[in-house]
C-alpha cells in the first residue's frame, strides 16, 4: 500500500472534535501512541533482558500502526502528502550520507 492511500483509507476512521481543523488531537495522539511503543520495549528491556520474542514484535507492530495513523491524520490536517513526506525524508537522509553527516545532530547538517 502507498502512504497516500493509506492516509486517504485512514481518514475514513478519523473520527475527532474539530476533524479538519485540529492539530492537537492528532499531534497529542501520535506522542501518546510513540509512548506505548516505547512502553513495550521498555518492558521488553526490564522483563526478558532485552531479548524480542514474536509476540513482543507483534504487539509493538500494532502500536507502529497506531504511531502511523496519527501521522496520517496529522498530515492531512496540514494538507501535506505522505508520499511528499516520506520521499522528502529519504531525500534528506540520502544527502546527509552523501555528505558524510549521517551522524550527529541538527536538523540542516
Amino acid at each position: 500500500m502507498e502512504f497516500k492511500d493509506y492516509q486517504k483509507k485512514s481518514r475514513k476512521t478519523a473520527i475527532y472534535p474539530n476533524k479538519g481543523n485540529d492539530l492537537t488531537y492528532p499531534g497529542l495522539g501520535l506522542v501518546n501512541e510513540a509512548g506505548e511503543v516505547a512502553g513495550k520495549i521498555k518492558k521488553v528491556i526490564r522483563d526478558q533482558e532485552g531479548v524480542l520474542n514474536d509476540e513482543n514484535k507483534k504487539e509493538i507492530g500494532k502500536e507502529l500502526g497506531d504511531v502511523l495513523w496519527y501521522i496520517a491524520q496529522l498530515a492531512t490536517e496540514l494538507d501535506l502528502d505522505m508520499n511528499e513526506i516520506a520521499e522528502g525524508n529519504i531525500n534528506k537522509l540520502y544527502g546527509r550520507l552523501d555528505r558524510g553527516k549521517i551522524q550527529g545532530s541538527g536538523d540542516n547538517r
